[in-house]
């Protein structure tokens, strides 16, 4: 169940359109794992333009500027998004969601506690509603990022030559060092990111809160495919329409970070 105790007050940031449009009809964005709403910024910049709607990219727990805590089931993380919702008044929104994110957003359709006239559309980027062991560069990136804390480095550079033993992509690279915190008078680098929280949440990360036949969310549904992914897979689109019978599957030419590579 959602619990407005546990929640915690995520942080956000508002994008809102030439017409000054707060509130109606606005896309709600959630990024993925070791992810921060800093991915998404120049997205919801040209969202809010094109569309002239308001965008809020949010920082769900343990990540970006959002509190920490313990507690990392997705049904934790959807009653974040509830509360941010009802602090903003924000109703029939559009709700994007990574990864992670998409896990979250998908939860949070699919739970009987979410108001009925919140959500107008779903849009769940390049996931799919699976219990599935997460990929073991997740874990490695993990344990550089633990090594990196733990070799006391200075530099951003030298962060980089160690995440570099770990990781050859130098995007990856790039978009995992974004989590570092700022060096004052050149004291070693932390990550802003609880590792040892997220560590211990990856078996939540990994799972999904519902069985197939459990629930039903009968709303509008894209969901988004990177052709060189695969984690959204002919396997698992039985489940899609399980969860999701009023959803379209649309591909592009990307990997798992379609909104960094478009």
């Amino acid at each position: 169940m959602f619990s407005s105790a546990s929640s915690v007050e995520l942080a956000y940031d508002e994008y809102i359109p030439p017409n000054s449009n707060k509130t109606e009809r606005p896309l709600v964005i959630l990024h993925g794992f070791l992810g921060s709403k800093r991915n998404w910024q120049s997205l919801s910049k040209a969202f809010a333009r094109d569309l002239g709607r308001p965008v809020y990219a949010l920082d769900l727990r343990n990540h970006g500027s959002s509190p920490h805590a313990r507690a990392m089931t997705y049904a934790h993380m959807a009653a974040d998004v509830l509360d941010l919702c009802k602090r903003l008044s924000l109703s029939n929104i559009s709700l994007l969601g990574h990864s992670m994110g998409g896990k979250v957003a998908m939860t949070f359709a699919l739970h009987p506690e979410t108001p009925s006239d919140l959500i107008k559309d779903l849009v769940v980027s390049d996931i799919a509603p699976v219990r599935a062991m997460v990929s073991g560069d997740t874990l490695l990136h993990i344990q550089a990022m633990e090594k990196i804390e733990a070799s006391n480095v200075t530099s951003r550079n030298g962060a980089n030559e160690i995440l570099e033993e770990h990781e050859k992509d130098p995007s990856v690279r790039a978009f995992l060092l974004t989590n570092l915190s700022t060096s004052p008078n050149g004291s070693p680098l932390k990550f802003k990111v609880p590792l040892d929280i997220l560590k211990e949440g990856r078996t939540e990360i990994e799972s999904f809160p519902y069985a197939p036949g459990e629930r039903i969310w009968n709303g509008h549904t894209m969901f988004v495919k990177g052709t060189k992914s695969k984690f959204i897979n002919r396997h698992n689109k039985p489940l899609i329409n399980n969860f999701f019978p009023e959803n379209i599957v649309e591909e592009l030419d990307a990997g798992h970070w379609i909104h960094a590579e478009m």
